[in-house]
């Protein structure tokens, strides 16, 4: 809902914009029109006003499965998982490398 009420606000937004050339004798792709820039006036105050809608939230109870997790450690798990990456991927590598008896084998130059 959020994504598609920016775009549309931007859209809105981008069809007001008269967008005046740095030079008027050479005006550019995307320029507005010598006679879109005649019409121009100067807006003061709030040009579009943002509009707030009341969020759909209710109270409801918490669950049980709720109850049993916690944020604090899933959101611990996920930044651990995310910075051991690396390291985990050359362990298994060099893993995949040991012949079973502890005892890497020599990569030949």
């Amino acid at each position: 809902k959020a994504v598609v009420s920016t775009q549309s606000t931007g859209k809105e937004y981008k069809s007001r914009l008269i967008l005046f050339p740095r030079k008027k004798s050479q005006p550019k792709k995307g320029d507005s029109t010598p006679a879109e820039m005649e019409v121009a006036t100067q807006l003061r105050g709030p040009v579009m006003p943002i509009k707030q809608t009341p969020a759909d939230t209710s109270a409801r109870v918490i669950t049980a499965e709720e109850k049993k997790q916690s944020a604090f450690q899933t959101m611990r798990m996920y930044r651990a998982n995310e910075r051991l990456v690396g390291i985990r991927e050359k362990r298994a590598k060099e893993a995949a490398e040991d012949d079973g008896l502890g005892v890497k084998t020599k990569k030949k130059k």
